[in-house]
């Protein structure tokens, strides 16, 4: 199993590639949860992800052949661009399958780094297969994302860091895919200090590590629906889950609503732009997913800020319904002249603020006399919410909630 002196050995070969990210005291999330929040950002690393860490180790430690053979992977993004870049740096040539649906800026920045890019499948274990048939037919070495000791300890430099820069630690929150890195954060920060507290957290559509546990095998899911495209695996490793179940204290799971609101609470008022699997460890602690005392040590490790555009106004939409600052209603008007304007102006009066309308009259399931109307809000929580509805039905509006 994998020890404390892999990783510090992982520490000198990565050193050179990596960078030792930030750990940054958050007033406003120590405030909001009465602990003492540390937010240990990983989204400022080289390719946007702790990535190049297992990534480099593992490139570093490939024999001359498996070197002049290449080395072919499979990757959502984040390990997919730490393995390119770790693989032009040391000369290797690299072959990386991603799925389909994968998003567009993190193929992008995998080319760039120097990989050929293979669009396969609809997941990360459909882009596994396809990886592993390369390899057998070229005779590639294959550099897993996580279930491999030597990318474990690359990840472990991280609970390494988390140490050095704050001794006094009491608890670290790591998200979990494939479980590489949190096996090696568990591993480096368990040998440190055996009172340290590990939190494991996975997408509730992802949450394959749940049912491992609960039935002391690796477990497969069917399908994966998450928003954390980097934690969407549809089992843990053999190897990493071994780790979690001697070294990792409990695991926890969170929805993609509250993976949005800490999305957007982390960008709001952390100034830190994160993708969903970077968001799911603040997520636990907001949605207070585990137990913890008042003014705890507790560290978020931020795992990654690769996050597609357009998922990003996804993700931002969802957190501003779920916090309910955004509305969108419908409601039918007769169609005469200042019916519109009279409903404007009950929704103005209670200072909900209009980004759009739309105004049907043609719908074939309306009356022949009237007008269907769609309203995009801006409001300022949810009580403000229920006061606009309420004032709506006071002025006799019909009214369903959209969104």
């Amino acid at each position: 199993m994998l020890e404390l002196s892999d990783v510090l050995e992982a520490r000198e070969r990565v050193e050179a590639v990596a960078r030792h990210t930030p750990l940054d005291y958050s007033h406003t999330f120590s405030d909001i949860t009465g602990a003492k929040v540390h937010l240990k950002l990983e989204t400022f690393q080289r390719t946007g992800s702790f990535k190049i860490r297992g990534a480099s180790n593992r490139i570093a430690t490939l024999s001359p052949a498996e070197k002049e053979a290449g080395v072919v992977t499979a990757s959502a993004g984040n390990h997919a661009q730490g393995v390119a870049l770790a693989a032009t740096r040391n000369g290797v040539d690299s072959k990386i399958v991603m799925p389909e649906y994968a998003p567009i800026s993190k193929v992008k920045a995998t080319r760039a780094y120097g990989a050929e890019v293979v669009l396969h499948g609809a997941d990360y274990d459909e882009a596994a297969e396809k990886a592993h048939e390369i390899e057998r037919e070229e005779g590639r070495c294959y550099v897993h994302a996580f279930d491999d000791e030597t990318v474990m300890a690359g990840q472990g430099t991280i609970g390494l860091e988390i140490y050095d820069d704050l001794p006094e630690v009491e608890t670290v929150v790591v998200g979990i895919g494939g479980g590489g890195l949190i096996a090696g954060i568990a591993t480096a920060l368990k040998a440190k200090n055996p009172d340290i507290r590990v939190i494991g957290v996975q997408a509730e559509g992802a949450s394959s590590v749940a049912q491992s546990l609960e039935k002391g095998s690796v477990q497969e899911l069917d399908s994966v629906d998450t928003i954390a495209d980097g934690i969407a695996t549809r089992s843990v490793g053999q190897q990493t889950f071994e780790v979690i179940q001697e070294r990792v204290d409990e695991v926890v799971t969170v929805s993609d609503s509250e993976i949005a609101v800490a999305l957007i609470s982390l960008l709001e008022r952390g100034k830190t732009l994160v993708e969903g699997a970077g968001a799911v460890p603040l997520a636990a602690l907001l949605s207070e997913k585990f137990d913890y005392e008042e003014g705890e040590v507790i560290v978020p490790a931020l795992c990654g800020g690769n996050i597609d555009l357009n998922v990003l106004t996804t993700v931002i939409m969802r957190g501003l319904v779920e916090t309910g600052r955004y509305l969108k209603i419908r409601t039918v008007l007769k169609d005469r002249p200042g019916a519109l304007e009279r409903l404007i102006e009950v929704i103005a009066a209670e200072k909900a603020n209009i980004y759009a309308i739309q105004h049907d009259r043609t719908s074939r399931d309306l009356a022949m006399n009237a007008a269907e109307v769609e309203i995009d809000l801006e409001t300022r929580g949810h009580d403000h919410v229920a006061e606009v509805l309420a004032a709506l039905e006071q002025n006799d509006y019909e009214v369903d909630v959209l969104i």
